[in-house]
């Protein structure tokens, strides 16, 4: 039990939704213990025979925690993917300075980036991801048996897969806004030249606002669509086929 509890807990602490500071310290533990009490009969075939010894069972402990930790990261930097696309929201429209403290990271972020940051949260759990987590959480052990050592090579590529994919991703769910920041300096620089008079800061900054609006009114839900759909691809690597 102590070594699917390492696993299981250490991936409920990175959990999206679950694994969130909000989330108090104490339904966080007894979430992780009643689903290592569920999976373990599940998962028994799959563990080494008891060990007695003290130095046997830390050390397939330490393993356990090492590879809960290296699979939940993956989804935990996907998530991320939602605050960058926010940040770089908020800097087309003008809005980064306006920062907040996100309730369920704990730390400050750009308002947009923490509003698409709670609804995404919400849509994990509207569309059940969080059912394919915990069937991801089974399946790990058909990926990775208990005593297994994932090599540093093989560890390093999984990390930096998870970073590539989360920023790609990203950036494409911020493309709309990245071309309309574009379109809208090349115009304010044109209109600039036309009539060196006119006070263009004051002009574009209302603009800026308004418009990136309404562009966000109108895209927001593709773009969550988009980080839902990939966020269930990277969840449905974990689980056995």
């Amino acid at each position: 039990f102590l070594l699917v509890f390492v696993r299981i807990g250490t991936l409920v602490m990175l959990m999206p939704g679950v694994g969130d500071r909000a989330i108090p310290a104490r339904i966080r533990l007894s979430f992780a213990l009643l689903l290592s009490l569920v999976l373990m009969p599940l998962v028994r075939p799959a563990l080494p025979p008891f060990v007695g010894d003290l130095e046997p069972l830390v050390r397939l402990a330490l393993l356990e925690g090492m590879i809960g930790l290296l699979l939940g990261a993956a989804v935990r930097i996907t998530m991320s993917a939602v605050q960058l696309s926010g940040t770089v929201i908020a800097q087309q429209m003008g809005l980064s300075f306006s920062a907040s403290v996100d309730p369920l990271q704990g730390v400050q972020n750009p308002t947009i980036g923490t509003f698409l940051f709670m609804t995404a949260t919400m849509l994990i759990f509207a569309l059940d991801l969080h059912h394919i987590s915990i069937r991801g959480m089974h399946d790990s052990y058909a990926m990775i048996a208990p005593g297994d050592v994932p090599t540093a090579a093989d560890a390093n590529q999984f990390i930096l897969e998870a970073f590539v994919s989360a920023f790609k991703i990203g950036v494409q769910i911020s493309a709309p806004f990245l071309i309309f920041g574009i379109v809208f300096n090349l115009g304010l620089g044109v209109l600039s030249r036309l009539m060196p008079q006119l006070q263009v800061f004051f002009v574009a900054m209302p603009a800026t606002i308004l418009i990136g609006t309404l562009i966000l009114i109108g895209v927001i839900g593709l773009m969550l669509s988009v980080f839902t759909e990939h966020l269930s691809g990277v969840l449905n690597q974990l689980i056995q086929r």
